[in-house]
């Protein structure tokens, strides 16, 4: 006998319902987590510190799902801002938008049910944090398009990200961020450059071609060397903010294993093949949890 529940119908392979929620899935790649977790990490790394590592239990779960839901808005709008370049790059060409799999406007309403989400969510923070939130946003929607007028596109991903940090600062602390937090708020946006940089580079030769800009573009032949200093800012100011915070052991120690996988990544991109850069990209996943268990371990023996 034929199944005569709608739910269960929907759910049998190739089902159209099935079939375009899978399609929605991948366009805000929820078959590839690293990039909510790289927008985790230092939401992670400022709540622990605001909280001296006994966070309220809401504010994190709040802060957890709030960051996944608005990193998958953030892939949908950047979708819909290079459907006409995702087409002629080989790592995207697949994507659904570019595929022709979802229209345009699918991906629009998309972002708008995420970032909805994401304000309910907030709503629940006290009133300051819900003010920062709208900043956030208008962080996360233009990301995209920067790369059509000027080469710092990973900069403005970096803030876009990194705008966790004071939102969640505030929620935990009922505060407007202090110098500690918008220090821990620059290490993001320095550690968004980074990784993004990485990223970039795969793509640089398509990027080239098709006229977009990035800073792997702008830094060309220095690239490798900019990203170390880059990477040597990272390590000062994470060293200055466990001065700040009164980290202990621990974190220091987490350090030198940071600092060890940025060695790794300049090993990796020494020939700057697509592949290897990519890997390096992937790589910080590491990182940012190597620094976030010396934050909590540090806290944990302190109590």
């Amino acid at each position: 006998m034929a199944d005569t529940n709608p739910l269960l119908a929907a759910l049998r392979p190739g089902h159209p319902l099935r079939e375009r929620l899978w399609q929605y899935a991948l366009l805000v790649r929820a078959n590839r987590p690293i990039g909510a977790l790289l927008l985790v990490w230092p939401m992670l790394w400022a709540l622990w510190i605001a909280a001296e590592g006994r966070p309220d239990p809401w504010v994190l779960v709040v802060f957890l799902a709030g960051t996944w839901v608005m990193r998958s808005a953030g892939c949908a709008i950047n979708d819909y801002a290079d459907r006409d370049f995702d087409g002629h790059v080989a790592r995207t060409r697949q994507r659904p938008l570019a595929a022709g799999h979802i229209r345009p406007i699918e991906a629009i309403g998309v972002f708008l049910a995420l970032s909805l989400t994401a304000f309910l969510l907030v709503l629940s923070m006290n009133r300051e944090t819900v003010y920062l939130s709208f900043a956030g946003v208008a962080l996360a929607a233009s990301y995209p398009f920067m790369k059509r007028f000027h080469h710092l596109p990973q900069v403005h991903l970096g803030a876009a990200f990194g705008w966790a940090v004071p939102m969640v600062w505030t929620a935990q602390t009922g505060a407007w961020p202090g110098p500690l937090a918008w220090l821990i708020f620059i290490a993001a946006v320095l550690w968004a450059t980074i990784y993004d940089t990485l990223y970039a580079m795969a793509d640089r030769e398509d990027d080239l071609k098709i006229g977009l800009k990035s800073t792997a573009i702008l830094f060309g032949d220095a690239d490798r060397l900019i990203i170390g200093v880059l990477q040597v800012m990272m390590m000062a100011t994470l060293f200055l903010i466990g001065r700040d915070a009164h980290l202990g052991w621990p974190y220091d120690l987490s350090l030198v294993v940071a600092a060890g996988m940025f060695v790794y990544q300049q090993l990796l991109i020494a020939y700057r093949v697509p592949e290897f850069c990519l890997r390096a990209f992937m790589n910080n996943n590491g990182f940012g949890f190597a620094v976030f268990a010396g934050v909590a371990l540090s806290y944990l023996l302190r109590a």
